[in-house]
């Protein structure tokens, strides 16, 4: 008789499950990150207090949240902990924005191809966050009165989709054919950009991704 296949953990976990609810109060998700950390390296409240230069009664107040621990206090406790002092604040619950942009109503920006007629409408923007990314989605639009523009780079990586038009496109030394539903995806560190407006009106959307 066949045995069973095992199946390990990770293979039967929801890719699209809700991570664990965090703490919305910073005290209380500082004191149960504490007591967790403490509880799974198998420490006793006066082992850690001991170790963290504190009594036991301070230790409990802010493993309940009771108190706002000052910095060298929470540098002590993830030294006992060995851990870094942000993982001390991982639990608790940071507001995550969202920016809805309405049809027609994106911001026009001047940029370095704007002089050549070139517009570009900001469809939004999230500034610090905790990916540590920022994201910055154009819509360009390029008629008969635009001109072609000498080349330019930055940092990031981008990511063209086409909508309207046909669009000759440089990266580097290599120039792409960009037709409606083509996407282009390169690093925009190298001298880029529109070389020869084929067919227009053009447009596209642009999507440039960087680190904070």
């Amino acid at each position: 008789m066949a045995k069973p296949v095992a199946t390990s953990d990770h293979l039967r976990q929801d890719p699209h499950a809700v991570r664990e609810t965090r703490e919305k109060n910073l005290e209380l998700a500082i004191g149960r990150q504490i007591r967790e950390l403490r509880k799974r390296q198998r420490m006793t409240g006066a082992e850690l207090a001991a170790q963290a230069g504190l009594s036991v009664g301070a230790l409990s107040k802010i493993e309940n949240g009771l108190v706002s621990p000052s910095l060298a206090t929470l540098q002590s406790l993830a030294d006992s902990l060995r851990v870094p002092i942000p993982h001390l604040f991982s639990g608790f619950d940071q507001p995550r924005r969202a920016m809805h942009v309405k049809a027609s109503e994106g911001v026009d920006v001047k940029r370095q191809g704007s002089r050549a007629g070139h517009q570009y409408s900001l469809l939004g923007h999230i500034g610090s966050n905790e990916s540590g990314v920022v994201v910055e989605p154009y819509l360009l639009t390029l008629t008969d009165e635009s001109d072609t523009f000498p080349v330019f780079q930055h940092e990031g990586i981008e990511l063209i989709y086409m909508l309207e038009g046909v669009l000759e496109y440089r990266h580097g030394d290599t120039l792409y054919v960009l037709e409606p539903g083509d996407s282009f995806l390169f690093d925009s560190d190298a001298p880029h950009g529109p070389e020869r407006h084929i067919s227009r009106p053009i447009r596209y959307l642009s999507m440039i991704c960087y680190p904070q």
